[in-house]
């Protein structure tokens, strides 16, 4: 397994399949891509009569290096840093199974394993101003955007020093800090989120003049989201208003149980974006260089004030949909497939052939991790437990929650407020 330019392949027509069973998977295939070649480094010029002849990503990250002084991607810092924040989502994870089987958090936990090019691809290129939006699957996002591990993990332990105050949980994490604008539960509902942030950063720097202003949201979501119409609104609407946003999708080939080719007509998401008049980028999202090179330009594209660019980012996680999915449905030699393309092997390879690290070096961030996360377990266990009196709050616009009465006292304050009800 390497690191080279993805060879980008047709996905398995819907007749591979018979009396509407998955597929049989075949191993052959290196990549679930598609073959067609997008437009990436020139504006894309609509015509309805013709077809753009266009250049794929692998040829333009190639066509970059041989500029270069070297064909090196990256330099032995930047590969270090890539690899520590890789090894920081994995062995999170990692740790958030081992507590969630222990009974130390509660409800669905999704997991990134598998994932972790994409976020540490994408967000590690970001400055701090720069705003994150992500799904149910937020853990990841969250440490690659800078939350210290201690926040995420008292999350998700349901605790008052996480990120969210242990309001949020696995699944809406959060951080003003951070910009991490959250973790969204249903499918979708983070993107018009994004696309407000996006405004909000176009508006501030186009008519309340701060030009300093050239922030740049990720939007993050998954394939089975890509069936939504409020992705496609909002695509729209970006386009429209040439808003800094990447439309970054994680296309790990399954919804929970389903099948991406099973529940999409077009199985290729990213010909979307020049449907809006935006660039389609389709990226090899198991190989965290390539990824890069892709968002380096996105976002470039954004802070220019050039508008969005829809990316799909082709990967695979290594666990069910959820640590209670039993993870039955995928083939399992699909899943060896997958796992032989592990990103972070993939990266230790390239450092290791050259020359950017060695096995000592690669060791030494591994240990420093788990030792960060030994802290985290042990600061999120001790921390205390949220306040009742937090459920009376942010659910409305006054802080007490429930209103303020015709005296101006909180209604809440009221003895006989909750007469006829549950008591709190």
């Amino acid at each position: 397994m390497s690191l080279s330019a993805p060879k980008f392949a047709h996905p398995l027509p819907l007749h591979h399949r018979s009396n509407g069973c998955p597929m049989s998977f075949n191993t052959s295939t290196p990549f679930l891509g598609s073959t067609q070649k997008l437009r990436f480094i020139a504006p894309i010029k609509l015509n309805a009569r013709s077809n753009s002849t266009v250049v794929s990503v692998s040829d333009a990250v190639k066509n970059k290096n041989l500029k270069s002084a070297t064909n090196l991607l990256i330099t032995k810092e930047e590969g270090l840093l890539l690899y520590e924040d890789m090894i920081l989502g994995r062995f999170f994870e990692d740790m958030c199974a081992q507590m969630y089987y222990r009974g130390k958090m509660f409800g669905f936990v999704h997991l990134y394993n598998g994932q972790e090019a994409v976020s540490t691809g994408f967000i590690k290129l970001l400055k701090k101003e720069d705003s994150v939006v992500s799904t149910y699957r937020d853990h990841v996002h969250s440490l690659s955007k800078g939350v210290p591990a201690r926040a995420v993990m008292s999350e998700l332990f349901g605790k008052a020093t996480g990120c969210s105050r242990g309001q949020g949980g696995s699944m809406h994490m959060f951080s003003k800090e951070h910009n991490v604008i959250g973790g969204f539960a249903f499918i979708a509902e983070g993107i018009p989120i994004a696309t407000g942030a996006a405004f909000s950063s176009k508006y501030r720097r186009e008519v309340l003049k701060e030009a300093d202003c050239d922030h740049v949201t990720l939007a993050f979501f998954g394939d089975g989201t890509c069936n939504n119409g409020q992705f496609y609104e909002c695509l729209n609407m970006a386009a429209l208003w040439k808003l800094p946003i990447v439309f970054v999708v994680e296309n790990n080939l399954w919804a929970i149980g389903m099948s991406h080719l099973r529940s999409t007509s077009d199985p290729q998401i990213w010909k979307k974006g020049p449907a809006f008049g935006m660039p389609g980028v389709h990226v090899d999202g198991m190989d965290v260089l390539k990824v890069r090179e892709v968002a380096k330009e996105a976002i470039e594209r954004a802070r220019r004030g050039e508008g969005p660019t829809l990316v799909e980012c082709e990967t695979y996680r290594f666990r069910g949909h959820s640590l209670a999915d039993p993870d039955e449905l995928r083939d399992p030699a699909e899943k060896a497939h997958y796992a032989d393309r592990d990103p972070i092997s993939a990266l230790k390879k390239y450092m290791f052939e050259n020359k950017l690290a060695n096995e000592q070096e690669l060791k030494a961030i591994e240990k420093k991790i788990d030792e960060v996360l030994e802290y985290a377990v042990e600061f999120a266990d001790e921390s205390p437990l949220p306040q009742r009196s937090q459920l009376l709050e942010n659910v409305f616009a006054d802080p007490k929650g429930f209103g303020i009465g015709p005296d101006g006292k909180y209604r809440c304050e009221d003895p006989k407020f909750t007469e006829g009800t549950a008591h709190v």
